[in-house]
Protein backbone atom coordinates (compact mmCIF):
# COMPACT_ATOMS: atom_id res chain seq x y z
CA UNK A 1 0.00 0.00 0.00
CA UNK A 2 1.33 3.55 -0.85
CA UNK A 3 1.35 6.75 1.59
CA UNK A 4 2.47 9.59 -0.75
CA UNK A 5 5.14 7.51 -3.15
CA UNK A 6 6.32 5.94 0.26
CA UNK A 7 5.17 2.09 0.17
CA UNK A 8 3.63 1.41 3.45
CA UNK A 9 2.02 -1.74 4.81
CA UNK A 10 2.65 -5.41 6.52
CA UNK A 11 5.41 -7.91 4.95
CA UNK A 12 3.17 -9.75 3.84
CA UNK A 13 2.96 -6.89 0.67
CA UNK A 14 6.46 -5.88 1.22
CA UNK A 15 7.71 -8.01 -1.92
CA UNK A 16 11.07 -6.80 -3.39
CA UNK A 17 10.67 -8.59 -6.76
CA UNK A 18 12.94 -11.47 -7.54
CA UNK A 19 16.60 -11.19 -6.84
CA UNK A 20 19.46 -12.62 -4.68
CA UNK A 21 19.24 -11.97 -0.94
CA UNK A 22 22.51 -10.87 1.46
CA UNK A 23 21.92 -10.46 5.21
CA UNK A 24 24.10 -9.24 7.54
CA UNK A 25 24.41 -11.46 11.24
CA UNK A 26 26.63 -11.54 13.84
CA UNK A 27 30.00 -13.75 13.80
CA UNK A 28 29.85 -17.04 16.33
CA UNK A 29 32.75 -14.54 17.90
CA UNK A 30 30.42 -11.82 18.59
CA UNK A 31 27.66 -13.63 19.97
CA UNK A 32 29.63 -15.72 22.11
CA UNK A 33 30.88 -11.55 23.23
CA UNK A 34 27.37 -10.65 23.56
CA UNK A 35 26.39 -13.93 25.95
CA UNK A 36 29.63 -13.31 28.16
CA UNK A 37 28.67 -9.64 28.13
CA UNK A 38 28.26 -8.36 32.24
CA UNK A 39 25.44 -7.05 34.15
CA UNK A 40 25.39 -3.68 33.81
CA UNK A 41 23.43 -1.23 36.03
CA UNK A 42 22.16 0.95 34.40
CA UNK A 43 18.77 0.76 33.21
CA UNK A 44 16.46 -0.19 30.55
CA UNK A 45 13.97 2.59 29.76
CA UNK A 46 10.47 2.40 31.07
CA UNK A 47 9.76 2.25 26.88
CA UNK A 48 11.76 -1.02 26.84
CA UNK A 49 10.59 -2.02 29.88
CA UNK A 50 7.03 -2.12 28.55
CA UNK A 51 8.44 -3.10 25.28
CA UNK A 52 9.57 -6.16 27.08
CA UNK A 53 7.03 -6.77 29.33
CA UNK A 54 4.06 -7.26 26.22
CA UNK A 55 6.22 -9.69 24.44
CA UNK A 56 6.42 -11.92 27.34
CA UNK A 57 2.94 -11.64 27.97
CA UNK A 58 1.65 -12.00 24.37
CA UNK A 59 3.80 -15.11 24.34
CA UNK A 60 2.54 -16.73 27.53
CA UNK A 61 -0.68 -16.25 25.83
CA UNK A 62 0.41 -18.11 22.85
CA UNK A 63 0.35 -14.62 20.61
CA UNK A 64 3.07 -13.13 18.25
CA UNK A 65 3.95 -9.77 19.47
CA UNK A 66 4.31 -7.07 16.61
CA UNK A 67 7.58 -6.16 17.14
CA UNK A 68 9.62 -4.98 13.81
CA UNK A 69 10.61 -1.85 12.97
CA UNK A 70 11.63 -2.20 9.04
CA UNK A 71 12.50 0.18 6.07
CA UNK A 72 14.07 -0.07 2.98
CA UNK A 73 15.64 1.82 -0.45
CA UNK A 74 16.46 1.05 -3.22
CA UNK A 75 19.53 2.03 -5.56
CA UNK A 76 20.90 1.57 -9.08
CA UNK A 77 24.00 -0.97 -9.87
CA UNK A 78 25.09 -3.87 -8.15
CA UNK A 79 25.75 -3.82 -4.32
CA UNK A 80 29.38 -3.57 -2.91
CA UNK A 81 28.88 -6.14 -0.55
CA UNK A 82 32.26 -5.37 0.84
CA UNK A 83 31.61 -1.42 1.45
CA UNK A 84 28.17 -2.71 3.14
CA UNK A 85 29.78 -4.34 5.40
CA UNK A 86 32.33 -1.81 6.34
CA UNK A 87 28.90 0.67 6.49
CA UNK A 88 26.66 -1.36 8.36
CA UNK A 89 29.47 -2.37 11.17
CA UNK A 90 30.57 1.28 11.65
CA UNK A 91 26.64 2.30 12.38
CA UNK A 92 26.35 -1.09 14.66
CA UNK A 93 29.59 0.17 16.86
CA UNK A 94 28.73 3.54 16.65
CA UNK A 95 25.18 3.23 18.62
CA UNK A 96 25.94 1.87 22.14
CA UNK A 97 22.02 0.64 22.02
CA UNK A 98 23.12 -2.45 19.55
CA UNK A 99 25.68 -3.35 22.77
CA UNK A 100 23.01 -4.17 24.88
CA UNK A 101 20.47 -7.16 25.65
CA UNK A 102 18.10 -7.94 28.31
CA UNK A 103 16.69 -10.85 30.67
CA UNK A 104 13.21 -9.81 31.91
CA UNK A 105 12.52 -11.31 35.22
CA UNK A 106 8.77 -10.48 35.60
CA UNK A 107 7.66 -7.62 37.60
CA UNK A 108 9.21 -5.27 35.60
CA UNK A 109 12.60 -6.48 36.51
CA UNK A 110 14.84 -6.18 34.14
CA UNK A 111 18.38 -6.51 33.99
CA UNK A 112 20.97 -5.61 31.58
CA UNK A 113 24.20 -7.28 29.46
CA UNK A 114 26.53 -5.11 27.81
CA UNK A 115 29.45 -5.82 25.80
CA UNK A 116 32.30 -3.31 26.50
CA UNK A 117 34.09 -3.10 23.18
CA UNK A 118 31.80 -1.75 20.40
CA UNK A 119 35.19 -3.69 18.40
CA UNK A 120 33.63 -7.10 19.60
CA UNK A 121 30.72 -6.60 17.18
CA UNK A 122 31.11 -7.93 14.08
CA UNK A 123 28.77 -8.44 11.25
CA UNK A 124 29.16 -10.59 8.24
CA UNK A 125 27.40 -11.34 5.26
CA UNK A 126 25.33 -14.43 4.10
CA UNK A 127 24.30 -15.20 0.76
CA UNK A 128 20.88 -17.03 0.57
CA UNK A 129 20.49 -16.87 -3.35
CA UNK A 130 16.54 -16.53 -5.01
CA UNK A 131 13.80 -16.21 -2.46
CA UNK A 132 10.16 -16.93 -2.79
CA UNK A 133 8.00 -14.15 -1.21
CA UNK A 134 6.78 -16.92 1.78
CA UNK A 135 10.70 -17.43 2.14
CA UNK A 136 11.11 -14.02 1.93
CA UNK A 137 8.40 -13.23 4.61
CA UNK A 138 10.09 -16.61 6.84
CA UNK A 139 13.15 -14.20 6.59
CA UNK A 140 12.05 -11.47 7.63
CA UNK A 141 9.98 -12.97 10.68
CA UNK A 142 13.09 -15.16 12.14
CA UNK A 143 14.66 -12.03 13.36
CA UNK A 144 15.59 -13.07 16.88
CA UNK A 145 13.51 -12.04 19.89
CA UNK A 146 14.23 -8.74 21.88
CA UNK A 147 15.19 -10.74 24.85
CA UNK A 148 18.02 -11.88 22.25
CA UNK A 149 20.75 -9.74 21.65
CA UNK A 150 21.15 -10.17 18.20
CA UNK A 151 17.17 -9.05 17.21
CA UNK A 152 18.51 -6.74 14.29
CA UNK A 153 19.73 -7.40 10.66
CA UNK A 154 20.57 -5.94 7.55
CA UNK A 155 20.61 -7.49 3.69
CA UNK A 156 20.39 -6.62 0.24
CA UNK A 157 18.20 -7.90 -2.28
CA UNK A 158 20.37 -7.80 -5.87
CA UNK A 159 18.14 -7.08 -9.28
CA UNK A 160 19.50 -7.17 -12.84
CA UNK A 161 20.15 -3.13 -12.85
CA UNK A 162 19.72 -2.15 -8.94
CA UNK A 163 20.03 -3.42 -5.56
CA UNK A 164 17.54 -3.49 -2.24
CA UNK A 165 18.81 -2.12 0.69
CA UNK A 166 16.77 -3.00 4.02
CA UNK A 167 17.06 -2.85 7.23
CA UNK A 168 15.06 -5.07 10.67
CA UNK A 169 15.39 -3.89 13.99
CA UNK A 170 13.26 -4.81 16.78
CA UNK A 171 11.36 -1.85 18.11
CA UNK A 172 13.86 -2.69 21.59
CA UNK A 173 16.29 -0.68 20.46
CA UNK A 174 14.62 2.23 17.93
CA UNK A 175 11.47 4.53 16.78
CA UNK A 176 11.26 6.02 13.60
CA UNK A 177 14.05 7.73 13.62
CA UNK A 178 15.99 5.07 12.45
CA UNK A 179 15.21 5.75 9.12
CA UNK A 180 16.59 8.35 8.85
CA UNK A 181 19.98 7.89 10.32
CA UNK A 182 20.09 4.57 8.36
CA UNK A 183 19.51 6.62 5.37
CA UNK A 184 22.60 9.06 6.24
CA UNK A 185 24.79 6.51 7.90
CA UNK A 186 24.20 3.95 5.31
CA UNK A 187 22.36 5.00 2.15
CA UNK A 188 24.59 8.16 1.76
CA UNK A 189 27.73 7.08 3.42
CA UNK A 190 27.75 3.84 1.24
CA UNK A 191 27.50 6.54 -1.94
CA UNK A 192 30.38 8.34 -1.22
CA UNK A 193 32.14 5.15 -0.23
CA UNK A 194 31.64 3.42 -3.88
CA UNK A 195 32.40 6.52 -5.52
CA UNK A 196 35.57 6.85 -5.08
CA UNK A 197 35.46 8.90 -1.39
CA UNK A 198 35.75 8.85 1.83
CA UNK A 199 32.63 8.39 3.20
CA UNK A 200 31.25 11.78 4.65
CA UNK A 201 31.98 12.35 8.77
CA UNK A 202 28.89 12.13 11.03
CA UNK A 203 28.13 14.43 13.48
CA UNK A 204 29.07 12.75 17.52
CA UNK A 205 26.39 10.38 18.33
CA UNK A 206 25.01 10.51 21.67
CA UNK A 207 24.85 7.74 24.16
CA UNK A 208 20.92 6.05 24.48
CA UNK A 209 22.66 4.13 27.86
CA UNK A 210 23.63 7.72 29.43
CA UNK A 211 19.54 9.01 28.39
CA UNK A 212 18.00 5.79 30.29
CA UNK A 213 20.26 6.80 33.52
CA UNK A 214 18.99 10.49 33.33
CA UNK A 215 15.73 9.46 32.86
CA UNK A 216 15.59 7.15 35.50
CA UNK A 217 17.03 9.46 37.71
CA UNK A 218 14.27 12.57 36.71
CA UNK A 219 11.35 9.76 37.26
CA UNK A 220 12.51 8.63 40.60
CA UNK A 221 12.75 12.34 41.68
CA UNK A 222 8.81 12.27 40.96
CA UNK A 223 5.88 11.53 43.65
CA UNK A 224 2.17 11.36 44.12
CA UNK A 225 2.15 15.54 43.96
CA UNK A 226 5.07 16.49 41.43
CA UNK A 227 2.34 18.46 39.39
CA UNK A 228 2.80 16.41 36.15
CA UNK A 229 1.69 13.18 37.92
CA UNK A 230 -1.28 15.13 39.19
CA UNK A 231 -2.63 15.95 36.04
CA UNK A 232 -1.62 12.35 34.26
CA UNK A 233 -3.75 11.25 37.09
CA UNK A 234 -6.44 14.10 36.65
CA UNK A 235 -6.24 12.22 32.97
CA UNK A 236 -6.46 8.74 33.65
CA UNK A 237 -9.71 9.56 36.30
CA UNK A 238 -11.52 11.04 32.78
CA UNK A 239 -11.13 7.95 31.44
CA UNK A 240 -12.26 5.09 34.11
CA UNK A 241 -8.67 5.07 36.06
CA UNK A 242 -6.83 4.30 32.88
CA UNK A 243 -6.10 5.70 29.29
CA UNK A 244 -9.02 6.06 26.67
CA UNK A 245 -9.67 3.31 24.18
CA UNK A 246 -10.95 3.45 20.67
CA UNK A 247 -14.42 5.04 20.29
CA UNK A 248 -15.26 2.07 18.04
CA UNK A 249 -15.60 -1.80 18.89
CA UNK A 250 -12.50 -3.87 18.23
CA UNK A 251 -13.52 -7.40 18.82
CA UNK A 252 -12.78 -9.84 21.29
CA UNK A 253 -8.95 -9.48 22.65
CA UNK A 254 -8.80 -12.77 23.66
CA UNK A 255 -9.55 -13.61 19.60
CA UNK A 256 -6.88 -11.79 18.11
CA UNK A 257 -4.06 -13.55 16.22
CA UNK A 258 -2.00 -11.21 13.71
CA UNK A 259 -2.28 -7.56 12.44
CA UNK A 260 -2.74 -5.75 9.20
CA UNK A 261 -2.54 -2.27 7.98
CA UNK A 262 -5.24 0.31 6.40
CA UNK A 263 -3.26 3.47 4.31
CA UNK A 264 -5.98 5.63 3.29
CA UNK A 265 -5.77 9.51 1.86
CA UNK A 266 -6.99 12.08 3.48
CA UNK A 267 -6.57 15.23 1.63
CA UNK A 268 -5.06 15.93 -1.70
CA UNK A 269 -2.65 18.70 -2.20
CA UNK A 270 -4.69 21.56 -2.74
CA UNK A 271 -7.06 20.07 0.59
CA UNK A 272 -4.26 20.17 2.61
CA UNK A 273 -3.08 23.60 2.03
CA UNK A 274 -6.51 24.61 2.37
CA UNK A 275 -6.69 22.83 5.54
CA UNK A 276 -4.01 24.10 7.00
CA UNK A 277 -5.08 28.04 6.01
CA UNK A 278 -7.69 26.88 8.28
CA UNK A 279 -5.80 26.07 11.19
CA UNK A 280 -3.75 29.05 10.94
CA UNK A 281 -6.75 31.03 11.03
CA UNK A 282 -8.43 29.52 13.84
CA UNK A 283 -4.86 30.34 15.78
CA UNK A 284 -3.78 26.64 15.33
CA UNK A 285 -0.73 24.44 13.95
CA UNK A 286 -1.40 21.52 11.69
CA UNK A 287 -1.55 19.36 14.42
CA UNK A 288 -3.88 21.17 16.48
CA UNK A 289 -6.48 20.82 13.53
CA UNK A 290 -5.81 17.35 13.15
CA UNK A 291 -6.48 16.34 16.56
CA UNK A 292 -9.74 18.44 16.37
CA UNK A 293 -10.60 16.30 13.34
CA UNK A 294 -10.11 13.68 14.77
CA UNK A 295 -12.12 15.05 18.06
CA UNK A 296 -15.24 16.19 15.67
CA UNK A 297 -15.05 12.58 14.64
CA UNK A 298 -15.23 11.06 17.49
CA UNK A 299 -17.82 13.49 18.17
CA UNK A 300 -20.37 12.30 15.19
CA UNK A 301 -19.59 8.63 15.83
CA UNK A 302 -20.45 8.57 19.93
CA UNK A 303 -21.54 11.77 20.41
CA UNK A 304 -18.87 12.58 23.18
CA UNK A 305 -18.80 16.42 23.66
CA UNK A 306 -14.87 16.02 25.68
CA UNK A 307 -12.34 14.25 23.50
CA UNK A 308 -9.75 12.37 25.33
CA UNK A 309 -6.50 11.32 23.54
CA UNK A 310 -3.04 10.11 23.19
CA UNK A 311 -0.21 11.37 20.88
CA UNK A 312 3.14 9.96 20.48
CA UNK A 313 6.09 12.64 20.51
CA UNK A 314 9.91 12.34 19.80
CA UNK A 315 11.62 13.76 22.90
CA UNK A 316 14.79 14.16 21.41
CA UNK A 317 16.21 18.08 22.25
CA UNK A 318 19.98 18.51 21.53
CA UNK A 319 21.50 18.09 17.87
CA UNK A 320 23.47 14.85 19.46
CA UNK A 321 20.39 12.74 20.42
CA UNK A 322 18.82 14.00 17.37
CA UNK A 323 22.20 11.74 15.95
CA UNK A 324 21.34 8.80 18.23
CA UNK A 325 19.88 5.73 17.63
CA UNK A 326 17.14 4.33 20.74
CA UNK A 327 13.48 4.80 22.00
CA UNK A 328 13.25 8.22 22.99
CA UNK A 329 9.17 8.19 22.41
CA UNK A 330 7.11 9.92 25.17
CA UNK A 331 3.30 10.42 24.78
CA UNK A 332 1.44 13.43 25.66
CA UNK A 333 -2.08 13.24 26.59
CA UNK A 334 -5.22 15.61 25.10
CA UNK A 335 -8.10 17.13 26.58
CA UNK A 336 -10.42 18.94 23.86
CA UNK A 337 -13.53 20.48 24.13
CA UNK A 338 -15.31 19.65 21.34
CA UNK A 339 -17.48 22.73 19.68
CA UNK A 340 -19.59 21.12 17.32
CA UNK A 341 -20.59 24.24 15.14
CA UNK A 342 -16.54 25.13 15.25
CA UNK A 343 -14.00 23.68 13.56
CA UNK A 344 -11.62 26.85 14.73
CA UNK A 345 -13.19 26.96 17.94
CA UNK A 346 -12.63 22.80 18.63
CA UNK A 347 -9.03 23.35 16.96
CA UNK A 348 -7.88 26.18 19.36
CA UNK A 349 -8.89 24.19 22.28
CA UNK A 350 -6.74 21.50 20.99
CA UNK A 351 -3.74 23.51 19.99
CA UNK A 352 -3.80 24.65 23.32
CA UNK A 353 -3.98 20.86 25.39
CA UNK A 354 -1.44 19.88 23.03
CA UNK A 355 0.90 22.73 24.11
CA UNK A 356 0.11 22.85 27.72
CA UNK A 357 0.39 18.80 27.83
CA UNK A 358 3.72 18.72 26.18
CA UNK A 359 6.15 18.61 29.07
CA UNK A 360 3.85 15.57 30.16
CA UNK A 361 5.43 13.49 27.45
CA UNK A 362 8.80 13.24 29.75
CA UNK A 363 6.67 11.09 32.72
CA UNK A 364 5.93 7.45 31.63
CA UNK A 365 2.36 6.00 32.21
CA UNK A 366 4.05 3.14 33.79
CA UNK A 367 6.10 5.50 36.49
CA UNK A 368 2.04 6.83 37.15
CA UNK A 369 1.50 3.37 37.90
CA UNK A 370 3.70 3.50 40.65
CA UNK A 371 2.96 6.10 42.31
CA UNK A 372 -0.91 6.26 42.01
CA UNK A 373 -1.34 2.31 42.12
CA UNK A 374 -5.59 2.72 42.33
CA UNK A 375 -5.02 3.45 37.84
CA UNK A 376 -4.74 0.47 35.72
CA UNK A 377 -2.39 -0.41 33.02
CA UNK A 378 -4.50 0.34 29.35
CA UNK A 379 -6.05 -2.57 27.66
CA UNK A 380 -5.83 -3.59 24.29
CA UNK A 381 -8.37 -1.26 23.25
CA UNK A 382 -6.86 1.80 23.74
CA UNK A 383 -5.00 3.69 21.03
CA UNK A 384 -2.92 7.04 20.01
CA UNK A 385 -2.67 9.05 17.02
CA UNK A 386 0.54 9.98 15.76
CA UNK A 387 1.12 12.64 13.70
CA UNK A 388 4.55 13.10 11.22
CA UNK A 389 5.04 16.13 8.82
CA UNK A 390 7.23 14.94 6.36
CA UNK A 391 9.08 18.04 6.10
CA UNK A 392 10.41 17.15 9.48
CA UNK A 393 12.76 14.30 10.75
CA UNK A 394 12.35 11.50 10.78
CA UNK A 395 10.46 11.43 7.44
CA UNK A 396 12.25 14.23 5.83
CA UNK A 397 15.03 11.66 5.42
CA UNK A 398 12.60 9.83 3.45
CA UNK A 399 11.37 12.59 1.31
CA UNK A 400 15.21 13.69 0.89
CA UNK A 401 15.62 10.23 -0.77
CA UNK A 402 12.43 10.14 -2.65
CA UNK A 403 13.53 13.19 -4.71
CA UNK A 404 16.98 11.70 -4.97
CA UNK A 405 14.85 9.15 -6.82
CA UNK A 406 15.58 6.44 -4.39
CA UNK A 407 11.98 4.24 -3.69
CA UNK A 408 11.22 4.01 -0.24
CA UNK A 409 9.72 1.51 2.09
CA UNK A 410 8.67 1.42 5.63
CA UNK A 411 7.00 -1.49 7.09
CA UNK A 412 5.21 -3.48 10.34
CA UNK A 413 5.57 -7.32 10.75
CA UNK A 414 1.67 -7.86 10.59
CA UNK A 415 1.87 -9.67 13.93
CA UNK A 416 -0.39 -8.76 16.61
CA UNK A 417 -0.03 -5.52 17.58
CA UNK A 418 -0.59 -4.59 22.08
CA UNK A 419 -2.94 -2.04 20.73
CA UNK A 420 -4.50 0.21 17.74
CA UNK A 421 -2.31 2.85 16.73
CA UNK A 422 -2.97 5.56 14.25
CA UNK A 423 -0.71 7.61 12.25
CA UNK A 424 -0.88 10.77 9.76
CA UNK A 425 1.91 11.55 7.57
CA UNK A 426 2.05 14.96 5.70
CA UNK A 427 4.38 13.46 2.86
CA UNK A 428 4.50 15.29 -0.77
CA UNK A 429 1.89 18.14 0.19
CA UNK A 430 -0.26 15.06 0.34
CA UNK A 431 -1.86 13.90 3.84
CA UNK A 432 -2.44 9.56 4.66
CA UNK A 433 -3.66 7.87 7.78
CA UNK A 434 -2.20 4.49 8.30
CA UNK A 435 -3.74 2.17 11.16
CA UNK A 436 -2.49 -0.97 12.48
CA UNK A 437 -5.02 -2.65 13.95
CA UNK A 438 -5.86 -5.83 15.19
CA UNK A 439 -6.67 -8.46 11.84
CA UNK A 440 -10.37 -9.17 12.80
CA UNK A 441 -13.70 -8.54 10.53
CA UNK A 442 -15.22 -6.47 14.06
CA UNK A 443 -11.64 -4.04 14.16
CA UNK A 444 -11.31 -3.40 10.32
CA UNK A 445 -14.98 -2.44 10.01
CA UNK A 446 -14.21 0.15 12.95
CA UNK A 447 -11.77 1.53 11.60
CA UNK A 448 -12.62 1.96 8.02
CA UNK A 449 -15.80 3.62 9.12
CA UNK A 450 -13.71 5.77 11.66
CA UNK A 451 -10.97 6.97 8.80
CA UNK A 452 -14.07 7.73 6.48
CA UNK A 453 -15.21 9.98 9.25
CA UNK A 454 -11.93 12.26 9.60
CA UNK A 455 -11.52 12.08 6.20
CA UNK A 456 -15.14 13.45 5.61
CA UNK A 457 -14.35 16.21 8.52
CA UNK A 458 -11.12 16.83 6.78
CA UNK A 459 -13.17 17.80 3.85
CA UNK A 460 -15.39 20.00 5.12
CA UNK A 461 -12.65 22.35 6.91
CA UNK A 462 -10.73 21.94 3.39
CA UNK A 463 -14.12 23.42 1.27
CA UNK A 464 -14.96 25.64 4.36
CA UNK A 465 -18.45 24.14 4.95
CA UNK A 466 -19.92 24.84 8.72
CA UNK A 467 -20.34 21.79 11.28
CA UNK A 468 -23.51 23.40 12.04
CA UNK A 469 -25.32 19.83 10.95
CA UNK A 470 -23.02 18.24 13.86
CA UNK A 471 -25.16 19.17 16.31
CA UNK A 472 -28.15 17.21 15.11
CA UNK A 473 -25.70 14.28 14.22
CA UNK A 474 -24.75 14.17 18.15
CA UNK A 475 -28.03 14.56 19.16
CA UNK A 476 -29.52 11.48 17.19
CA UNK A 477 -26.05 9.15 18.13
Amino acid sequence: MGAGSVEVGTVDVWLPGSGSVVSWHPTPASLEKARQAPINTAPASYMQVQHLRGFCEFAARGLDYSRLVMGSWDRPGRGDIRALTYIINAHLRRHDTYRSWFEYEGMDRVVRHTIADPADIEFVPTKHGEMTPKEWQKHVLDTPSPLDWDCFSFGVIQHADHFTFYAIVDHLHCDPTLLGLLYMEVYLRYGALVGGAAPNSLPPAGSYEDYCVRHRRFTSALTPDSPEVRRWIEFAEHNDGTLPNFPLPLGDPSGWSGGDVVVEPLMDGQQTARFESACIAASARFSGGLFAAAALAQYELTGERIYYGLTPTDKRRTPTEFMTTGWFTGVIPLTVPVDPASFAATARAAQNSFDSNAELAHVPFDRVLELAPWLRRPGPNFTMLNYMDGGLPPLSAIVTSQLDGAKAGTYVDGRTPAHLYMSVGRLFDETSMAVFFPDNPVARESVIRYIETVKSVCARVAEGRDFASLLRIGAQV
